[in-house]
Formats: C-alpha cells, structure tokens, sequence
C-alpha cells in the first residue's frame, strides 16, 4: 500500500480560504507528511502561510469579475500562463495528492494537476459552489463540501463540514461558559479580514442609542484600511470599545464571547458553529452568487442567527436585531454548537491519504 509523503495546498485570496487550508495543513505536518503550498504574492497567504512554518510558491493570477473588458480579452492569457507555471512547480515537487481550498489560484493549479495525471482533491467552503470548483469538480478524484447539498450527489461528494483551527474546535460548551457570571455582556464585532465599513459604521451608532448600564464590552474588529475611521466614530460618540484593525487570536475572541455580530461567510459560519455563539449575520451583499446569504440560512433556520441583510441595516434594524439576540443568546448559542463539526480537519486528511493509493480513481 502507497503512503503519502507529501502534498500541495491551493488556497488563496482571503482567510476563508487560507485558514481552513492551514488547518489541514498542521493536520498533515503532524503526520510527517511534507506539505508544500500554492498562493499568490498579493494575497492572504503570502504572509501567513510562511509564518505558519510552510514553504509557498507563487503564481500570478487574479479573478477577472470588475476588471472590464480588457481584463475579460486578457483573461484566457494569463490563464494559460498561470497553468504553465503551476504545471512546472508541481512537476518539480511530484506531490501524492493536490488539494484545492479555493481562491483563483485553485483553478490553475487544479488544471495543471489534471495534465501531470496528479490525484486532485477539492474543498469547497460555501454553500454554493464558486464557477472554479463547479468546473474542478467535473475530473477531481474526489469533491469535499462543507455544507451538504452544495453539489449534486455523486459517489466521489462528501460532506465533510469546513475545517476550523483546533484551538476554536477546543472552546468549551456554550453552557459551560455563560453558567460564569459577567458584569456585561460581551459583543464580538467582525467584519471579514477585510473589514465591512457599513457595519463598521452603524454598530457604534446602535450602541449609542443604548442606556449605558445596557451596553455590552464590544470588541470590534474593523479591518486594516477602515481602523483609524472607526476608531474616531467610537470616540466621538464617547463609547469605551475595544478598537482593533485585526484579531490574531480568534479563539479567544469568541470563547469571550457572549455574542456576535458579522458576516457570513463559510469560515465564521464554522467557527461559531465550532465556538458555540449565536450571531446577528449581515452578509456581503457583493458575494458572487450572494453566497454569503445562502451560507447564513444554514443557521438561521437551526434558530442559531438572525439574519439582516444589509440593504435592511439601519440603526432601527440593527438596534431592534440585537435586542433579539440578547434575549435569545444563550438558547441561540447552543443551537449553534449543536451544528459543529469538528472532525471536518481529520475527515479531509484521511480522504486525502485514502486516495493517494486508491486504484479505481
């Protein structure tokens, strides 16, 4: 029997791509097997994959949605270029196995396996599949989802749930955490690692309107570029907020959680499944395919979220949503954790090493 001595990740782009990918990627170092990565010098990974210990090369490829008609005309150009250099760095590292965690660099890289007859396994996070993984999906060995019915059912679709870093799979029960008295409440304000200036904005304009023995501690992440403008919002309102551009420690945050407010996508869906935190989700009205919306139905309708779109956010909204919330923010947070899956990190790891000597595929 074949074992698998080493892999490469494809995951790009923003974390909810890159740290799902990481988190299988410690999986399979822990194993002792080799794990190389394939990302782009512009995106998320390009500085946490090599913090992180991996060794990452690099091809240049970027999505074409918004960039007009010259980026349209270019497009099959710097495909094709793209597919070249990823077929000569896959040829040179000869991995047992492909892995496709999403973003633009996924698509060039799962071409250029399928050309070298490489083993190519992907991962899609969302509820509904993006066009890369649609078309990967026709000649993968096998294709994980991390919410079910996301593709067709076929015999090589499984339903592994969506990879989240062990140390938020480890927070304690919701039950466990909120039996601990708090003088306040505590609100974990997240806007994507990208930030999300419309909520960044209208938060701190709710928590005004409230009496002040009714405000909850806010630890409110806003992203690198909407930081400094935030921050002045919360002080010129003289709210005492905890203000910062991006949280390192995500598994603190949400085991210090008592609520949360954020978007959707399929990485924070996981994780507060994972944690155990009700949420208030106000997906990214510019997703492709509005995915974000279909990946918050799957705990609104589990009575674990409330959803408000944010074409509906106002200050009466929000304000009359998170009241909600408060109310039901125990009952909600266990809701949540009953729709972890935990096991999604162990789950890919094995597919991945049961394929790699697999003769039927």
């Amino acid at each position: 029997m074949k074992t698998i001595k080493r892999v490469l990740m494809m995951a790009g782009g923003t974390g909810g791509h890159v740290f799902p990918g990481l988190a299988v990627a410690h999986k399979f170092r822990e194993q002792n097997i080799e794990v190389y990565w394939l990302g782009t010098k512009n995106g998320l990974e390009a500085k946490v994959v090599p913090a992180a210990g991996f060794p990452i090369e690099f091809i240049s490829i970027a999505g074409v949605r918004g960039k007009g008609l010259r980026g349209l005309l270019l497009a099959p150009f710097r495909l094709f270029f793209a597919v070249i250099q990823s077929w000569k760095i896959i040829r040179r590292l000869q991995p047992d196995v492909v892995i496709g965690m999403g973003g633009f660099v996924s698509g060039p890289g799962g071409l250029a396996s399928r050309l070298l007859n490489k083993k190519l396994v992907i991962h899609e996070q969302n509820a509904k599949a993006g066009l890369t993984n649609r078309y990967l999906a026709w000649f993968a060995a096998r294709v994980l989802q991390g919410f079910p019915e996301t593709f067709k059912s076929s015999k090589k679709i499984i339903t592994t749930g969506n990879p989240v870093r062990a140390e938020i799979a480890a927070i304690p029960a919701p039950e466990q955490r909120m039996s601990v008295p708090q003088k306040s409440l505590r609100l974990l304000v997240l806007g994507g690692s990208l930030g999300a200036q419309a909520i960044n904005e209208c938060v701190p304009k709710v928590l005004s309107q409230m009496c002040v023995e009714d405000r909850p501690q806010v630890l409110h992440q806003t992203g690198e570029k909407h930081f400094a403008e935030t921050k002045k919002i919360y002080e010129a309102l003289h709210l005492e907020a905890t203000v910062v551009p991006f949280i390192q420690d995500m598994a603190t945050a949400y085991a210090n959680a008592d609520m949360v407010l954020c978007r959707a996508g399929a990485l924070t869906i996981a994780e507060l499944c994972a944690a155990g935190v009700g949420a208030i989700l106000i997906p990214f009205p510019h997703a492709v395919d509005d995915h974000q919306t279909i990946n918050a139905a799957y705990m609104v309708k589990e009575g674990a979220a409330i959803l408000l779109l944010q074409s509906a956010m106002t200050v009466t909204t929000l304000s009359q949503a998170l009241q909600k919330l408060i109310a039901s923010r125990q009952t909600m947070a266990v809701a949540a954790y009953k729709l972890r899956k935990t096991d999604a990190t162990d789950t890919v790891v094995k597919i991945c090493k049961e394929i790699s000597y697999a003769l039927d595929i």
